[in-house]
Protein backbone atom coordinates (compact mmCIF):
# COMPACT_ATOMS: atom_id res chain seq x y z
CA UNK A 1 0.00 0.00 0.00
CA UNK A 2 3.00 2.19 0.77
CA UNK A 3 4.29 1.96 -2.61
CA UNK A 4 0.75 2.88 -4.39
CA UNK A 5 0.65 5.95 -2.09
CA UNK A 6 4.10 6.88 -2.77
CA UNK A 7 3.90 6.51 -6.68
CA UNK A 8 0.52 8.49 -6.05
CA UNK A 9 2.26 11.34 -4.63
CA UNK A 10 4.94 11.10 -7.37
CA UNK A 11 2.37 11.54 -10.10
CA UNK A 12 0.70 14.38 -8.47
CA UNK A 13 3.96 16.16 -7.56
CA UNK A 14 5.17 15.78 -11.29
CA UNK A 15 1.55 16.98 -12.42
CA UNK A 16 1.90 19.87 -10.02
CA UNK A 17 5.47 20.32 -11.86
CA UNK A 18 4.60 20.34 -15.35
CA UNK A 19 1.67 22.43 -15.10
CA UNK A 20 4.02 25.64 -13.35
CA UNK A 21 6.54 25.00 -16.54
CA UNK A 22 3.41 25.28 -18.39
CA UNK A 23 2.49 28.33 -16.76
CA UNK A 24 5.99 29.64 -16.92
CA UNK A 25 6.70 29.06 -20.35
CA UNK A 26 3.26 30.80 -21.39
CA UNK A 27 3.63 33.93 -19.72
CA UNK A 28 7.28 33.98 -21.24
CA UNK A 29 5.85 33.40 -24.58
CA UNK A 30 3.60 36.14 -24.01
CA UNK A 31 6.48 38.58 -22.81
CA UNK A 32 8.46 38.02 -25.89
CA UNK A 33 5.14 38.72 -28.34
CA UNK A 34 4.23 41.79 -26.35
CA UNK A 35 8.03 43.11 -26.72
CA UNK A 36 7.85 42.32 -30.60
CA UNK A 37 4.26 43.68 -30.94
CA UNK A 38 5.15 46.74 -29.07
CA UNK A 39 7.98 47.44 -31.10
CA UNK A 40 5.75 46.93 -34.29
CA UNK A 41 3.30 49.32 -32.84
CA UNK A 42 5.86 51.80 -32.10
CA UNK A 43 5.42 51.59 -28.45
CA UNK A 44 8.57 52.59 -25.99
CA UNK A 45 9.66 52.63 -22.76
CA UNK A 46 7.11 52.41 -20.23
CA UNK A 47 4.53 51.34 -22.60
CA UNK A 48 6.38 48.56 -23.85
CA UNK A 49 6.35 47.32 -20.20
CA UNK A 50 2.62 48.11 -19.93
CA UNK A 51 2.03 46.46 -23.05
CA UNK A 52 3.78 43.03 -22.05
CA UNK A 53 1.32 43.31 -18.78
CA UNK A 54 -1.68 43.63 -21.12
CA UNK A 55 -0.84 40.43 -23.21
CA UNK A 56 0.11 38.57 -20.53
CA UNK A 57 -3.30 39.13 -18.62
CA UNK A 58 -5.19 38.38 -21.93
CA UNK A 59 -3.97 34.85 -22.00
CA UNK A 60 -6.15 34.16 -18.57
CA UNK A 61 -9.37 34.86 -20.31
CA UNK A 62 -9.65 31.51 -21.93
CA UNK A 63 -7.71 27.58 -22.51
CA UNK A 64 -4.73 27.90 -25.48
CA UNK A 65 -3.36 31.04 -27.58
CA UNK A 66 -6.32 32.23 -28.96
CA UNK A 67 -7.17 34.76 -26.48
CA UNK A 68 -3.24 36.39 -26.81
CA UNK A 69 -3.49 35.77 -30.62
CA UNK A 70 -6.73 38.14 -30.76
CA UNK A 71 -5.67 40.67 -28.74
CA UNK A 72 -2.39 41.29 -30.63
CA UNK A 73 -3.78 40.74 -33.77
CA UNK A 74 -6.22 43.02 -32.85
CA UNK A 75 -3.49 45.87 -31.91
CA UNK A 76 -1.67 45.57 -34.85
CA UNK A 77 -5.19 46.37 -37.01
CA UNK A 78 -5.90 48.84 -35.07
CA UNK A 79 -2.45 50.86 -35.77
CA UNK A 80 -2.43 50.03 -39.14
CA UNK A 81 0.40 47.02 -39.39
CA UNK A 82 -0.17 44.44 -41.23
CA UNK A 83 0.98 41.21 -40.59
CA UNK A 84 -1.41 37.62 -41.73
CA UNK A 85 -2.53 35.34 -39.12
CA UNK A 86 -0.35 32.30 -40.12
CA UNK A 87 3.16 35.06 -39.84
CA UNK A 88 1.45 35.85 -36.15
CA UNK A 89 1.10 32.22 -35.40
CA UNK A 90 4.62 31.60 -36.88
CA UNK A 91 5.84 33.84 -34.61
CA UNK A 92 4.09 32.90 -31.37
CA UNK A 93 5.42 29.28 -32.13
CA UNK A 94 8.87 30.64 -32.77
CA UNK A 95 8.99 32.48 -29.72
CA UNK A 96 7.49 29.50 -27.41
CA UNK A 97 10.34 27.62 -28.54
CA UNK A 98 12.94 30.30 -27.37
CA UNK A 99 10.82 30.72 -24.19
CA UNK A 100 11.03 27.13 -23.46
CA UNK A 101 14.45 27.38 -23.77
CA UNK A 102 15.20 30.52 -21.84
CA UNK A 103 13.18 28.52 -18.75
CA UNK A 104 15.39 26.08 -19.73
CA UNK A 105 18.39 27.91 -19.21
CA UNK A 106 17.59 29.35 -16.15
CA UNK A 107 16.38 25.91 -14.59
CA UNK A 108 20.05 24.64 -15.12
CA UNK A 109 21.82 27.86 -13.79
Amino acid sequence: MSNFKDREKAHEKKFVMDAELQFKTDARRNKLLAIWVAELMGKTGKEVDEYVVEVIVSDLEEEGDDDVFRKVKQDLISVGAELSDADLRSRMDVLMTEAVSQIKAEAEA
